[in-house]
């Protein structure tokens, strides 16, 4: 099929078309599937949470109110399928506990590691909107124009969120330390 625009292919799939539905999959799928592993945390939930998100737009297509926009429409279903898988993982994860070296250990890795993990863990403190915004910004390295469109928010809104999580990511990184 020649490319074509998300609105027609919105209006096969309602017209019956059903099969037209995998080129807006195709066309999204990847394109989501890190910021979607970056909200949840888990690389397997965020698989199913985008599968999921899929299988919802294609069962409330018909409320899609401008077709021509189904990306920002189904990016606002995918984040609200994170939101739900973040929060079943949470309450269904068991924190292990990590036995450390006594310190002055050589281990870069092992530093990486713990650094990468107080780094989710200071993420996963912050408001789902500012964790949204700044994976936005600072992970799948979107202009605010384009988070503005995706959240339907204002610029003005996403740089002060954006703002608000650098500093608590740095206080709470301060703190570690």
């Amino acid at each position: 099929m020649v490319e074509t625009d998300d609105g027609a292919v919105v209006r096969q799939v309602l017209a019956g078309d059903v099969e037209s539905y995998r080129h807006l999959v195709r066309k999204y799928r990847q394109m989501y599937a890190r910021y979607a592993v970056t909200l949840v945390g888990d690389a397997d939930a965020a698989a199913d949470a985008v599968q999921e998100a899929f299988v919802r737009a294609f069962d409330s297509l018909g409320s899609c109110r401008d077709p021509d926009r189904f990306g920002p429409w189904f990016f606002r279903i995918l984040t609200n399928q994170c939101h739900t898988a973040r929060d079943r993982q949470r309450d269904t994860e068991r924190i292990e506990e990590i036995e450390i070296e006594a310190p002055g250990r050589a281990d870069d890795a092992l530093d990486r590691a713990e650094l990468a993990r107080a780094l989710e863990q200071a993420l996963d403190r912050l408001t789902p909107e500012q964790r949204e915004a700044f994976v936005l910004k600072h992970v799948d390295g979107r202009s605010y124009e384009e988070m503005a469109e995706l959240l339907g928010t204002g610029v003005d809104a996403l740089k002060m969120r954006v703002h608000r999580a650098r500093e608590a990511l740095r206080t709470m990184m301060g703190a570690r330390q």
